[in-house]
């Protein structure tokens, strides 16, 4: 079949790799350009949904907003993307994101209840296409090539991501010429930003790769599948031991994260810190996220993703325990925060790999679109939860609860039975 793809021809073909290579080109570019809006919704967009609401209640479910919007709107994207290809479905995403920043930007300058929740609901489309593209990245790439593809994407994710939470301060900048709140500031920045990427792959992302690898395929398949692709993803996942190990790793890695990162701006606030040390405390835990995930690959591919995932979780445990012992301690909590982002990347990346090596071609791309959905609802309900606890308790209790939280995949990580590489090659 590979071969097949890769002899095959059409009259408008180019050569795949110089299509890939300006794939991936865009890509980056998009990428960097469209996570500096997206950075904002952990940092800013957390504190601005405790001062419009002026209610803990609220305000945990205003923080959730953007983390529901992207489990909301990933499956739906991806459906677009299906039909029409990745080009219209990544600018469809981007500017849907756009759109919610311009509504905050109003919801900040006139503490606008309405608005706050639309607009964060909405900017989390711009976390559902920044994941769709790391899958874009390898629908024309070699086979030797997929992995460093997609890692490609994730990593250069980090440079916007961790630009993103520090919109405060040129928002401070722009609210001392035009009369601007802060957040209002940073979230027209962020809109702008989002804009920029939808147009940047609506006009550049020509062939569409998932359009030229389906005509491809339909050139090379005399009867091409039609099976129910979710009836399929979910039979095999019923069935499938390893990806069952991959799917909890990758849900536990989101609910631990997102409690504990969702909570953070409001502790460091609580206790006396201000926007800029928000900003950065953040954008470190992104790094700490993102920057390593090539070298977290090539450990899972080296050593396996049942290894890799138990380090993830002894570096989650570090990061927890830091929280739960100092508290008030500023440098703790930025190390705490370090800690957990790189925690996320250990888990989440190897959980990924092993879930894509260990489902089948037929259900990979549905069941990537599912579990990238459903670890996204996940981190919303943890941080939605994660307020209420913060408030009845302490950092301190929410870092324990946290903790308590790691304990099944824990067990599953050092028993036999979640050796993946009894079914999979990919564990070994």
């Amino acid at each position: 079949m590979i071969h097949r793809l890769q002899t095959a021809h059409s009259p408008r073909d180019e050569a795949p790799s110089a299509i890939q290579k300006r794939t991936v080109g865009v890509l980056v570019f998009m990428q960097v350009i469209g996570t500096v809006g997206v950075g904002v919704a952990p940092s800013i967009g957390v504190l601005l949904a405790g001062e419009v609401t002026q209610n803990e209640a609220w305000a945990g479910l205003a923080r959730t907003a953007s983390t529901l919007g992207a489990a909301l709107l990933g499956l739906p994207l991806g459906s677009l993307a299906a039909r029409y290809g990745r080009r219209f479905a990544l600018s469809s995403g981007w500017w849907i994101a756009a759109a919610g920043s311009t509504l905050l930007v109003f919801a900040a300058q006139w503490n606008l209840v309405v608005p706050l929740f639309v607009g964060l609901l909405l900017i989390g489309a711009g976390s559902a296409v920044s994941l769709q593209a790391r899958f874009a990245a390898t629908d024309l790439a070699a086979p030797q090539h997929r992995g460093k593809s997609l890692a490609l994407i994730v990593w250069v994710g980090t440079i916007g991501s961790v630009l993103g939470p520090n919109l405060g301060v040129p928002g401070e900048a722009i609210a001392a010429h035009t009369g601007l709140t802060v957040y209002a500031g940073a979230f027209l920045i962020a809109a702008i930003c989002l804009a920029a990427a939808g147009l940047i792959v609506f006009a550049l992302l020509r062939p569409d790769p998932l359009l030229v690898l389906r005509e491809q395929t339909e050139q090379t398949d005399a009867a091409p599948q039609r099976a129910p692709r979710l009836k399929l993803m979910f039979a095999e996942v019923r069935a499938n031991r390893p990806a069952r190990y991959a799917v909890v790793a990758i849900l536990t890695a989101q609910i631990v994260m997102a409690a504990i990162m969702t909570m953070t701006p409001v502790h460091i606030a609580n206790t006396g810190g201000s926007i800029t040390i928000v900003g950065i405390t953040i954008s470190l835990h992104i790094a700490g996220m993102y920057g390593l995930s090539p070298l977290v690959g090539l450990l899972a591919d080296r050593f396996g993703p049942r290894a890799t995932i138990g380090v993830g979780i002894l570096i989650f445990i570090a990061s927890l325990t830091a929280g739960a012992l100092w508290p008030g301690d500023t440098g703790w909590i930025i190390t705490s925060l370090i800690l957990l982002g790189l925690g996320w990347s250990f888990v989440n990346v190897a959980g990924s790999a092993l879930f894509s090596t260990a489902v089948s071609p037929e259900s990979r791309a549905t069941a990537q679109g599912g579990v990238d959905a459903l670890s996204n609802l996940c981190g919303a309900v943890a941080a939605f939860a994660a307020g209420p606890l913060l408030v009845i308790s302490s950092f301190s209790a929410l870092s324990l609860l946290a903790m308590v939280a790691l304990v099944p995949l824990a067990a599953l990580t050092v028993t036999r039975r979640a050796d993946a590489g009894q079914s999979s090659p990919a564990a070994h």
